[in-house]
């Protein structure tokens, strides 16, 4: 099996040491990293609430699959990061506007600080065919 890494002009770049995402070439499985509500043409964050910052979020989950060949339709799996549990309402139901049919499995965990001090971060497991 090997690697090859997804890059986009359409999600914001990389503020580390890892991919946007990761194509597990001969598995057919897309490996996204977690998407913070960064607007791709400006670095800023996007929004003041977390329901804002969802949207820009898996707006750039969304990027990043495409440009791996992939839509949201193909995630099975989500890992959703929140400043505060208290916003997981609010980040819910942007989250279901996203994802129809057959909903991803997923895990909500509230972090004590996430990147540039956004509200949300979301990360994502997709198949491809």
């Amino acid at each position: 099996m090997s690697k090859k890494p997804i890059s986009t002009t359409d999600a914001p770049a990389a503020i580390g040491p890892y991919s946007q995402g990761v194509i597990a070439e001969g598995r057919k499985i897309i490996f996204v990293s977690g998407q913070v509500p960064l607007d791709p043409q400006t670095g800023e964050t996007t929004g003041a609430t977390v329901a804002e910052q969802t949207h820009r979020s898996l707006k750039n989950v969304k990027a990043v699959l495409a440009a791996a060949g992939a839509g949201l339709d193909a995630v099975v799996k989500t890992t959703v990061f929140l400043q505060n549990m208290s916003d997981f309402a609010g980040m819910n139901e942007v989250y279901q506007e996203y994802f129809d049919g057959v909903f991803p499995a997923r895990a909500a965990i509230e972090a004590a600080a996430l990147p540039k001090g956004v509200l949300v971060e979301i990360e994502a497991i997709a198949i491809v065919d």
